[in-house]
């Protein structure tokens, strides 16, 4: 399964192209625009799982760099200061991670 067949291509492109100059990324901005706020707990798991590129269970700070390329190859990389802000909004228990569920609050905040 790909994010594709769970959020619709051109959400996907609409929410890239908002974010595309460096420092411009907000995850709820994102999450809006591609349409992962409005997917229901299933389908956000599945989302999870796919942008956990290691599958360890958890979205770690280097993953997040790159999170923005899950969503198209070409895609730039995050800012050491997104990716730092990003984990700090999601990583609720302070573990340096994200967890299914972490990701899922931040999602349907």
């Amino acid at each position: 399964m790909s994010l594709t067949d769970i959020l619709c291509p051109s959400d996907i492109a609409a929410a890239l192209r908002d974010c595309q100059a460096p420092d411009s990324f907000s995850p709820k901005k994102f999450f809006q625009i591609s349409g992962m706020s409005k997917k229901s707990s299933s389908q956000l798991k599945e989302i999870f799982r796919i942008l956990d590129n290691d599958q360890s269970g958890f979205i770690e700070e280097d993953e997040l760099k790159y999170f923005l390329q899950r969503f198209e190859c070409g895609a730039r990389v995050l800012t050491t200061s997104e990716t730092k802000t990003f984990l700090a909004a999601a990583d609720h228990d302070g573990d340096g991670k994200i967890g299914a569920e972490e990701f899922q609050e931040m999602v349907q905040a």
